[in-house]
């Protein structure tokens, strides 16, 4: 069986409380509309996924949270890791290198520039920017 990588990069986020670090922004609106819109799109695409994993960030763990909700997976099959967060490709590499063998389907939520760059550096193109959701 050929092994799944799914990128996904946050939905949109809000910049309106300007108090708040970059690791609290939260989804926007559209964010909010996004997310659900895309998750369904994956369940009616009938993807499976065996591991969701995503930055601790509240826009990327919200993101994730959605997508669970809308593809039915249970919350057990996602998980934070911190090293998400503003993580560059190699980072991003050496987090895939660590997962189960098992693991047939991952989606990972993250961040650019880092998941551009690995985006484009595993298909061997120039992927300049992956939209957010």
């Amino acid at each position: 069986m050929m092994k799944k990588l799914y990128l996904v990069r946050h939905a949109k986020s809000s910049w309106d409380n300007s108090k708040l670090k970059d690791i609290e922004r939260p989804l926007n609106k559209r964010g909010e509309r996004d997310a659900p819109f895309m998750g369904k799109l994956m369940k009616d695409k009938n993807i499976k996924i065996d591991l969701m994993m995503t930055s601790s960030a509240e826009r990327a763990l919200r993101t994730a949270k959605i997508f669970c909700v809308e593809m039915d997976i249970p919350k057990k099959h996602l998980l934070i890791d911190s090293n998400l967060y503003e993580a560059g490709r190699k980072n991003i590499l050496e987090i895939i290198r660590q997962f189960d063998n098992e693991k047939n389907s991952v989606m990972i939520f993250s961040h650019n520039p880092g998941l551009s760059e690995l985006a484009g550096y595993l298909t061997n193109g120039k992927i300049n920017d992956i939209p957010t959701c």
